[in-house]
This record gives structure tokens, sequence and C-alpha cells, in this order.
């Protein structure tokens, strides 16, 4: 069932329907659209799912391709949540989720079978309030070889002390209730930098939640020839670390953490000389180096870089 909404400043909440998953996928013009939402609708999941895609291109460019998929037993739902500006579709998103678990997935990915299976287990096993799933980069023949090797693309948790402290919309399962409780929605003032999906979890730690991570609910992710580079990959590490940095400054720890981020920035260029002949780990080291000079740069009170 095909159904089209626009998005509203105060959507009305249905009462929370139990088990059921809104799977939601945000757009913007990208042409393997088809192939990720044809993997989610096929699902091999016993839990109910509804399909919510939210397309931020200023005119609603996606909803032909969504509506040509709708038949099936699956619920189709189509937002359009202009202009180019991610958060103003994840919060779309958000507003015409219903059910007890909201995925997010991200348009240039392929979820396996099980994916949506995986999420919901793991959730169930460590009464997560959310739960995060590996991307796996596939990448264009062209790409170099220390990056198909590093997996330089591919998105995992970062683990602290044992715990995940915050989190991305590539592959994730929230409990809705969570999100309900807390009000938290994506600010928009990071929805052309980035980051806008580490600052919601963060917050979302900040109320008490929990997250957890599910190796098998893989999702793969095709890196187009034009992010398969060094330089893009230092200008997406840069950004990242401005938004840890932002997330530092907000926390009051702007006197203690520049030097140390700068102390870090230091000892990764460092070892990016002594490893330069080692394309894998040199690369690796200066990517790291990034990160943390953009976390300086934020601390520092530059702006954040707009992504998209």
């Amino acid at each position: 069932m095909f159904v089209q909404r626009a998005v509203e400043a105060a959507w009305p909440k249905p009462s929370e329907a139990k088990g059921l998953v809104d799977v939601c996928v945000c757009t913007y013009r990208r042409p393997m659209l088809r192939e990720c939402l044809e993997a989610i609708l096929a699902q091999d999941v016993a839990a109910p799912f509804r399909l919510i895609v939210a397309d931020n291109a200023e005119e609603p460019q996606a909803r032909e391709l969504v509506e040509s998929i709708a038949a099936g037993p699956h619920e189709v739902v189509y937002v359009h949540a202009p202009a180019h500006n991610i958060s103003i579709a994840r919060n779309a998103c958000l507003d015409a989720a219903k059910g007890e678990w909201v995925a997010f997935i991200d348009d240039d990915e392929t979820p396996v079978a099980g994916w949506l299976a995986a999420l919901l287990a793991e959730a169930k096993r460590g009464k997560w309030d959310a739960v995060l799933g590996p991307v796996n980069a596939v990448y264009p023949k062209g790409a170099p070889g220390w990056m198909k090797a590093g997996g330089f693309h591919s998105t995992r948790p970062v683990w602290v002390k044992g715990e995940i402290l915050t989190g991305y919309t590539g592959n994730v399962l929230i409990r809705r209730a969570v999100i309900e409780r807390t009000h938290i929605r994506f600010r928009e003032e990071f929805g052309r930098t980035g980051g806008e999906d580490l600052d919601f979890f963060y917050r979302l730690r900040d109320w008490g939640a929990r997250i957890g991570f599910a190796p098998d609910a893989v999702a793969y992710e095709r890196v187009e020839e034009p992010r398969a580079s060094l330089k893009w990959l230092m200008r997406r590490n840069f950004r990242a670390g401005q938004s840890h940095g932002s997330r530092l400054l907000a926390s009051g720890r702007r006197a203690k953490s520049l030097p140390a981020a700068g102390a870090k920035a230091a000892v990764c260029g460092v070892g990016a000389v002594l490893t330069a002949p080692l394309p894998r780990a040199r690369n690796r080291f200066l990517t790291r180096a990034a990160m943390h000079a953009g976390v300086v740069a934020r601390l520092a009170g530059r702006t954040e870089i707009e992504t998209y």
C-alpha cells in the first residue's frame, strides 16, 4: 500500500504499534535508491514493518519510484521533506513513524536478507534502546588497493571503556519510546555539515539510552568514484572531528581537550612519516590526524564545513 504525506510542523502521533518497525530511508537524488528499497522490502523477518522514504530534493523526484515498488504486504510511505538538509528528512521520518521501533539505513546501502531480523534479535537480547549494525564498503574497480584492504569507508561503532557512546544512521534500530520520551530530533544546523547523527546519539546517551551492536546486521555501501580518494577521506574525517569538537564545546571541556587533540594530531602525523612506505598504515595515520585536526579547529572557533 502506497501512502503519500507532506511534512507537518506537529505530526499527530498514533498509538504505538507493538512489534511494528518503521524502516526509514532519507534520499537525495540517489541512483541506487531502487536497489536499497527492494532489498528492504525483501527482508526475511517475522516482525511487521513499514517503509518510510523521505525525499530531501527540492522537487518530489523519488515519488514515482517509491510508488512503483509499493505493491506487496508492507505499507510504503512517501514523505516530501525539502530541501537539501538531511536533518529535515530524518525528522520527517521520525514524525511519520508510529511503530515500536525505528530503523534507519542510507539510500546508497543494500542490507543483507537477515539485516532487520538481526537488529531486532540483538535489541531483544541486550534490552538495548538502540542497536547499530556494520556498514561494509563496496569499492569501484579503480579504487586504490590500500583503501580496499583497509576498508576506509566501512563503518563500525567505537567503544569507550566497553560502551558505545554515540552512533550513526547508516545502519541502526532505535526504540521509538526513547525518542518520544526525550523529544530528541536531529538538529537542522548540522543538516549540511554532517554530524547530525553523531550529535543525536550523544544526546540520546545523555538521557540514559543504551546502545548495542549486531555484527550480523550487515549493510553494504557502494562507494562512488569521487569518494574513493584520500582527499575525500581527509575531508570527511576533518568534518567528523569538528562534530566531536562541538560536543566537547557543549560539555565545557575546551580547555582540557584542545591541547590533548593537538597532541594526538601531532602523534598521528609522526606515525604517517614513520610509515610512509606503507600506504595503508600511512593513510590510516593521516586520516586520524585529520580527525584530531578537526577537533582542534572546532575548539579553536572554526565553524563546521558543509559536506552536503
